[in-house]
């Protein structure tokens, strides 16, 4: 956790001729890691915000070339969720932390059904095991003012009281991305080797309590979920695989393997289930029938069953921040409907 003090976010000023938009921020590591450089950081926000930005180029840009870290923010979410208490209704919202390792459209999904009103609760913390990166192409800024992509890196470290740490083609998470883009905390678990980003499995129970977590969604996490976590949160995670559980389903089947194997079936579809101390194997709570169709390739498959992902995901999560899971003696659970609550499903 010591670490995440040497990250300061910092806002670019524009050079002649880019569009003024809102600010664009960006998490730097400061140039010297003592007490009075992690100050500055907050003291150059107050002091840019006024500053227009690279934003209006990033929206038209192809966002692929040139990347900035998107580093562990796990020193902002307490302040993150002190401001969603404080706003809003006056009923208690669930608290939700999503864990991602790729794009992240289930996440997307969720978070817009959470501003649509159609989920009644808040993503307190994203959770990746991949930083990611805030990324946009730099040779269209380049070709747009007539500069080489040298020039343009360059003039981007002179106007930043900051290290940049990293530049370059690189993948990142999208969906770590999208977060930092929607202002939500971005965790990296578990602690990477191959840098300072990252923090433990205690410190990561202790990030989700301190948030109030109440439900922890995995969307697209490819890690295998630590005995303590799933201790601590019973009944409370859940997680959602593009194939029919039990079929296709446990340690190496992901992505495109899943949907290449089940190719051969009649029927595919997204199941969401309740998490235990192995891959796939916790009790199922939804699932969604999609037709196997004679000429489908692999990646129409995957598109069609990724579709229903994103509308299974943002019900069981209503019904998860409703209260309307109900365990059967037999340790089966059920969803009571919305509309008509003496109906289960």
């Amino acid at each position: 956790m010591e670490a995440l003090a040497s990250s300061i976010r910092i806002i670019l000023s524009s050079p002649p001729g880019f569009m003024e938009s809102s600010p664009k921020c960006l998490v730097l590591r400061s140039a010297s890691r003592d007490a009075s450089s992690s100050c500055l950081g907050l003291k150059q926000r107050q002091t840019l915000k006024k500053t227009s930005s690279f934003n209006g180029v990033l929206q038209k840009a192809d966002r692929k070339n040139l990347g900035f870290e998107c580093r562990c923010d796990a020193s902002e979410t307490e302040n993150y969720v002190e401001m969603k208490k404080t706003s809003g209704s006056s009923a208690r919202r669930k608290r939700l932390a999503v864990f991602v390792s790729g794009g992240g459209s289930n996440f997307r999904s969720i978070h817009e059904a959470i501003k649509g009103k159609l989920v009644h609760g808040d993503i307190s913390v994203l959770v990746t095991d991949k930083p990611g990166l805030h990324s946009f192409h730099v040779l269209t800024v380049a070709s747009m003012m007539k500069k080489s992509s040298s020039e343009i890196v360059e003039y981007i470290s002179s106007q930043l009281l900051g290290e940049i740490i990293a530049v370059g083609i690189k993948v990142g998470c999208g969906g770590a991305e999208y977060a930092r883009d929607n202002q939500i905390p971005v965790v990296v678990y578990p602690h990477l080797k191959s840098s300072s980003d990252g923090v433990s499995t205690s410190d990561l129970i202790a990030i989700l309590r301190k948030c109030e977590v109440d439900f922890i969604l995995l969307a697209g996490f490819l890690k295998l979920i630590p005995v303590e976590l799933v201790r601590e949160y019973p009944k409370s995670i859940v997680n959602i695989h593009p194939s029919l559980l039990p079929a296709f389903g446990g340690k190496g089947f992901y992505g495109l393997k899943v949907h290449k194997a089940n190719s051969t079936c009649r029927y595919s579809g997204p199941t969401i289930h309740f998490v235990d101390e192995n891959y796939d194997t916790g009790r199922t709570l939804a699932q969604r029938v999609v037709p196997v169709l004679a000429d489908d390739s692999v990646e129409d498959l995957a598109a069609r069953v990724l579709e229903q992902e994103h509308k299974l995901y943002v019900e069981v999560v209503s019904a998860l921040c409703d209260d309307r899971i109900v365990w059967r003696e037999d340790g089966v659970p059920l969803i009571r409907s919305k509309e008509n609550p003496e109906k289960l499903y």
